[in-house]
């Protein structure tokens, strides 16, 4: 199986009209729930796991929960580092879940 191309979208403004056969994620700023921006928050860090995200996107396809993809936009224009989101797809950190392994076999940043 080909790997999914995932392209990224790291400046507001850049994200362009969709086909029916991409799947968008939105990878969200901090939430601002009572601490400062870049402050490390497992809240926050659960809403902008890019890999995480991913892996959910093919479970809810395996589950009949979404509409088959090609391919995928990441949002990622909210996101204060987006080198980390960089670092994530392209497998500069290290793995901590068969998700993360699932994810760098199934999808590849493009672009």
């Amino acid at each position: 199986m080909q790997p999914i191309p995932v392209t990224l979208v790291t400046e507001p403004g850049q994200l362009v009209a969709l086909d029916a056969d991409t799947a968008l994620l939105r990878l969200p700023a901090n939430s601002g729930h009572g601490h400062a921006d870049g402050d490390t928050c497992v809240a926050c860090a659960a809403q902008t796991d890019v890999r995480a995200q991913l892996y959910n996107l093919l479970e809810e396809r395996r589950r009949d929960m979404r509409p088959a993809f090609s391919r995928v936009v990441v949002d990622a224009s909210a996101v204060k580092d987006t080198a980390q989101v960089v670092a994530a797809l392209t497998g500069k950190l290290p793995a901590q879940a068969l998700r993360d392994h699932t994810v760098a076999r199934m999808f590849v940043l493009v672009g």
